[in-house]
């Protein structure tokens, strides 16, 4: 929905408030008026039923006001007396319009200073569990979100089973685009496995949908910093609207909101304006070999050969991960290292050669923006530009695939090419100018990620925070519960997923800051008591 639909939809609920409220204003003592000025009626029927002003700011802030909305209604009702469990299920059935009822049918009187303790121990759970969701709600969607390493992309710098916090401020928390939806799930339910939100994704009637047309514009709170190079983000993946995830340029797409795609974590090796080019498996920005960080550790594959000797003689390449089927013939094997564990192990006396697995400059790999006469692959690629804000260029057949899929995906044109000619929103055009900024998000295991290469650029308005914390780490792979509990590895509980140097576990200190709060709380308890 535009930012004028939603307008009108504002103002038709203010309509509607006013119809169904107007007499209860005036019986707890306000004026008629007071019902319909918006915002402000919000605020007085937050005196009328007695609870703090700041609720207002809830019943404005998507995800939240789904919780928020329906207990306004309940409090609106029993500020007037109608305090049965059936008139509560009742008013919530009814989307509020029961408060219709009670404001023209029922002769009701306003309770001005109402108890709000509830009346039973299941009201009481109740208002506890209604409002520890929206808290946790609230935290999970604008300042910290958990996540879970599911993949090897980021192998050595991010571990499979790392249990991460993600920094929703730091870039800017993004406002949910998905109105209607569970909190704090994603795109699926657990248990049932269903979809977590109310969309359509027909693509022949997504226009049309009411389901969509609840959906609010892009828009997304003040940043704390700008994404730098080299970071590691979180972000949902672009091409998660593609009908089959293995093929990168299909005739046409399914439609998902953006919040809802598929969440990835990558690191940022390229940002808006740069040009990005890759030699050998190495990144260079704009002409320059890009320097990573020192807890960054890009690995690649390579075949270890050892002349047929077993690898259980081998003492240095048992320290290293070797895939399952990884042996190959003539005693060769296939591990996935970083160049300084290559180089470790081309030292044994036992290992005959190390050689890293590379295809070669000028041979054609399924890669963005999958043009194949221009020769790209994982491990030679570009040099490719990094779309940035305002920045205006020049549109041709040859130009065009790279930038396609910006303009009438991502940046919502109508794009139409005919021949030689090209038209965007109904106007020939031979240039394009972004409308917001780009990044190229790709994996630190370099030959074992899919990322950027395979699917292109990702648009700011995909990112979706900062990893900042590790607070737990184990073998999520691992199904028996002893070897699971074995598997934790305590070095990398409570540390920070930046920084340089060593990781360090903050572990001993936050439970020696527990035991402290601990001690202090049972010692002044105690004090109190024996006083």
């Amino acid at each position: 929905m535009t930012l004028q639909g939603w307008l009108l939809f504002f103002l038709v609920v203010q309509v509607i408030h006013f119809l169904g409220t107007w007499k209860l204003y005036i019986r707890a003592g306000r004026k008629a008026w007071e019902a319909i000025v918006p915002i402000y009626n919000a605020v007085v029927l937050m005196k009328i039923i007695n609870r703090p002003w700041w609720w207002v700011i809830l019943l404005f802030i998507p995800i939240i006001n789904l919780f928020m909305i329906p207990v306004v209604w309940v409090e609106t009702i029993r500020s007037f007396g109608r305090n049965s469990r059936p008139e509560t299920f009742l008013v919530i059935l009814t989307l509020g319009f029961y408060v219709y009822y009670v404001n023209y049918a029922l002769d009701v009187e306003h309770i001005k200073d109402r108890s709000l303790k509830p009346r039973s121990n299941a009201g009481e759970w109740v208002n506890s569990i209604v409002f520890a969701v929206v808290a946790a709600t609230l935290v999970h969607t604008y300042f910290m979100q958990p996540y879970l390493i599911p993949s090897s992309s980021l192998e050595k710098s991010l571990l499979i089973g790392d249990f991460l916090i993600v920094s929703k401020f730091h870039y800017g928390a993004r406002v949910p685009m998905t109105t209607v939806a569970a909190p704090m799930v994603h795109d699926t339910i657990p248990l049932i496995k269903k979809k977590s939100y109310l969309f359509s994704d027909d693509f022949e009637n997504r226009e049309f949908s009411l389901k969509n047309k609840l959906q609010l514009p892009y828009l997304r709170l003040p940043a704390f910093e700008k994404i730098a190079r080299n970071e590691i983000v979180v972000f949902n993946q672009p091409a998660d609207t593609l009908l089959d995830m293995n093929d990168f340029h299909p005739d046409r797409n399914y439609y998902k909101p953006v919040d809802k795609k598929t969440n990835l974590v990558k690191r940022c090796v390229g940002i808006a304006g740069d040009s990005l080019e890759i030699r050998d498996g190495y990144v260079y920005i704009n002409g320059e070999k890009t320097v990573l960080p020192d807890r960054a550790l890009p690995q690649y594959n390579f075949i270890v050969n050892t002349d047929g000797q077993a690898i259980s003689q081998v003492s240095l390449i048992n320290r290293y991960n070797v895939r399952e089927g990884g042996r190959m013939q003539n005693g060769n094997y296939y591990l996935t290292l970083t160049d300084k564990e290559a180089a470790r192990i081309a030292k044994n006396p036992a290992v005959k050669s190390v050689t890293k697995q590379l295809q070669p400059k000028g041979q054609n790999g399924d890669v963005f923006p999958h043009v194949p006469g221009l020769g790209w692959n994982t491990d030679n690629y570009g040099p490719i530009y990094i779309p940035e804000k305002g920045v205006t260029v020049k549109l041709d057949k040859s130009s065009l695939p790279f930038y396609k899929r910006i303009i009438s995906e991502y940046e919502k044109n109508t794009l139409i090419v005919n021949g030689d000619e090209i038209m965007i929103n109904g106007k020939i055009t031979d240039e394009y100018t972004f409308k917001q900024d780009y990044y190229w998000m790709m994996g630190d295991n370099r030959q074992n990620s899919l990322d950027a290469r395979a699917w292109g650029y990702v648009p700011f308005d995909h990112v979706v925070g900062k990893p900042v914390f590790i607070w737990f780490s184990w073998d999520s792979n691992e199904t028996n519960i002893v070897r699971k509990l074995k598997s934790i590895r305590w070095d990398r509980v409570f540390t920070t997923v930046g920084g340089e140097g060593k990781r360090v576990s903050y572990l001993p200190y936050f439970l020696a800051a527990l035991a402290l709060w601990f001690g202090y709380d049972y010692y002044r308890k105690r004090k109190k008591t024996t006083s």
